[in-house]
């Protein structure tokens, strides 16, 4: 069964012009991009998108990072995309996430971890709702997937 998840290439990301590799290494995997945009978040639309860390130390400066430039979001399908693009993506800190992921590759502080991925189906779904509407997501077939999936 495929199931969607949500990724956003944040402005260190976008900055340091990663957004193609990362995008590629979706398409490569065989995952499908249903939805996809640049966009600047507004702080509003930052604090409920990271609203679970509202009392830690670290949620201000958070939000000022993900307001500072535009990032780049879509929406990822697959079968389990959502654990597949975390595995991919790689542990939260750089310096942890192994070689051959995203961050692994890409970053070497957890403040500037180049993307982010739900961590969940409910994740998943609280975040594409925040970011995209329901008309922004296409359903459409690859001619490859046969080749992807048995």
């Amino acid at each position: 069964m495929s199931e969607r998840t949500f990724l956003m290439v944040k402005p260190d990301g976008v900055q340091r012009r990663l957004i193609g590799k990362i995008i590629q290494r979706i398409e490569e995997k065989g995952l499908k991009i249903v939805a996809l945009k640049m966009i600047r978040i507004q702080r509003e639309l930052a604090e409920r998108h990271y609203a679970e860390h509202r009392e830690k130390p670290f949620f201000e400066g958070l939000i000022d990072y993900i307001t500072s430039g535009p990032v780049v979001v879509m929406v990822v399908e697959g079968k389990n995309s959502i654990l597949v693009v975390r595995q991919m993506v790689g542990k939260t800190n750089p310096v942890e996430a192994g070689s051959g992921t995203i961050r692994g590759d890409f970053g070497l502080d957890i403040g500037r971890n180049i993307v982010h991925a739900s961590d969940s189906l409910d994740s998943a779904i609280r975040e594409i709702d925040l970011f995209f509407k329901q008309e922004e997501i296409l359903d459409y077939s690859l001619v490859d997937e046969i080749w992807v999936y048995e």
